[in-house]
């Protein structure tokens, strides 16, 4: 079992023969109640300034039932100050808290997830332990909260309401209760794994791991999302993939300016349905399952407009049967490059190997997207990454140079280029 000590901190166990997980019901210092006023976070700020070392945070979301990535609440739990629940909605500015929070180490499990919506609110790092990544660098298998809590403190952590719309209003007690619980153990979490990577030589990949994360830019809007469109493989021809393509653009407007789930307002299938079926009037689109219903009954002229659009498009203007540009998926390699798929092959070999050698899942050795990015070209850069024009296309130098270019860590660099400048001789030599 975990051990409590006499300040009432949770340890994880070191006796290996534990009995079954024990649920995790409630904090230990109860529910704390739901800071809701500019007052209410001003209190909040103040017993955070008096606690000490790191802050535990996470927020809930409610990306299935919203448009927006907004966060709906913010917990927080800091030695010393106890936990805390935020509704940044109703709260209004949180410069208190900023204030406060802004300048410390943060805890957090999955921290690109939560990052973005906080920063919409002012709250920004100094500092970033990330208990997921951490976990992924010791190797750990299951990085998910509940998983790692079980395996740190033999503790059940139920995760019923994590997929819960937290927009609702009032918040249930039980939604509440299971918030607070997702940030009680996380600074306990990080101190162990901290130790655990200290112990494996790890500390140092997993802090430029961390910084990474901090520090990412805001991603780019993704071209062509409607190609996301799910059953999208059903649909032949460009004017039919048009279609799909005006009805898209037509929900996602839709749902952007109700704040509604793209899928709560028309779902994938019934896109490619109308798509495929391509309805000139409303009792044509109506016929088809989805649109006869009530909700969607009341926007026929909005889907048969769409579809009128595609329909009137010139063939200039008609989408490419495959999105121009980029790197195709690794299967379409050996017929499209199959010099290139023989550099990926070998050096996934390469770097399964030092995933092995280091105790490393082999996507953290390297993002597969790093690798394919520098497999994809003829070895120059020819990727969308560039190195130096003096130094040899084969040599670690060059491999380091690409790598730093597509985004890996000094860390992975150090790791993986000089094996891979091996594995890209042997192959060439092949």
């Amino acid at each position: 079992m975990p051990q409590s000590s006499p300040d009432g901190d949770v340890h994880p166990t070191e006796d290996a023969s534990v009995p079954a997980a024990t649920p995790l019901t409630a904090p230990r210092e109860g529910v704390p109640p739901l800071a809701t006023s500019a007052a209410d976070v001003a209190e909040v700020a103040r017993r955070l300034a008096g606690g000490t070392g790191p802050v535990a945070v996470d927020t809930e979301r409610a990306s299935g039932y919203r448009y927006s990535g907004r966060a709906y609440l913010v917990q927080l739990r800091r030695a010393g100050a106890g936990s805390a629940l935020i509704d940044p909605t109703e709260a209004g500015p949180l410069d208190a808290l900023a204030q406060v929070l802004n300048p410390l180490e943060w805890v957090l499990h999955s921290a690109d997830q939560d990052l973005p919506c906080l920063a919409e609110i002012g709250l920004h790092p100094a500092a970033l332990f990330d208990t997921e990544l951490a976990g992924r660098v010791l190797n750990q298998g299951k990085v998910n909260l509940a998983a790692m809590v079980e395996r740190e403190f033999g503790l059940l952590l139920a995760k019923q309401h994590g997929a819960a719309d937290w927009s609702r209003r009032p918040l249930p007690a039980d939604w509440l209760n299971y918030a607070a619980l997702d940030v009680e153990l996380l600074v306990e979490m990080r101190d162990s794994l901290s130790r655990q990577l200290h112990a494996q030589g790890k500390a140092e990949w997993a802090r430029q791991e961390f910084e990474h994360v901090r520090t990412a830019p805001p991603p780019a809007p993704r071209p062509d999302r409607w190609r996301k469109t799910s059953g999208l493989h059903r649909v032949g021809g460009r004017r039919r993939l048009a279609a799909v393509r005006s009805l898209w653009t037509a929900r996602d407007t839709l749902a952007e300016s109700l704040d509604r789930a793209p899928g709560r307002v028309l779902p994938d299938s019934a896109i490619i349905e109308a798509a495929l079926a391509d309805p000139g009037t409303t009792h044509e689109l109506r016929a088809l399952a989805v649109f006869g219903g009530p909700r969607q009954r009341k926007r026929s002229a909005l889907w048969l407009d769409a579809l009128a659009e595609a329909r009137g498009l010139p063939d200039s203007a008609l989408p490419p049967k495959r999105p121009a540009g980029g790197i195709p998926p690794a299967g379409r390699w050996p017929a499209a490059r199959p010099e290139a798929a023989d550099r990926l092959a070998a050096a996934r070999g390469a770097v399964a190997a030092i995933a092995e050698a280091n105790d490393l899942p082999a996507e953290n050795v390297l993002e597969p997207r790093v690798l394919r990015e520098l497999c994809w070209g003829d070895g120059t850069g020819s990727a969308g990454v560039g190195a130096a024009a003096d130094v040899s296309p084969e040599s670690s130098e060059h491999i380091d140079a690409l790598l730093h270019a597509a985004g890996a860590r000094e860390w992975q660099c150090a790791l993986t280029a000089e094996a891979l400048a091996a594995a890209f001789r042997g192959h060439a030599r092949a």
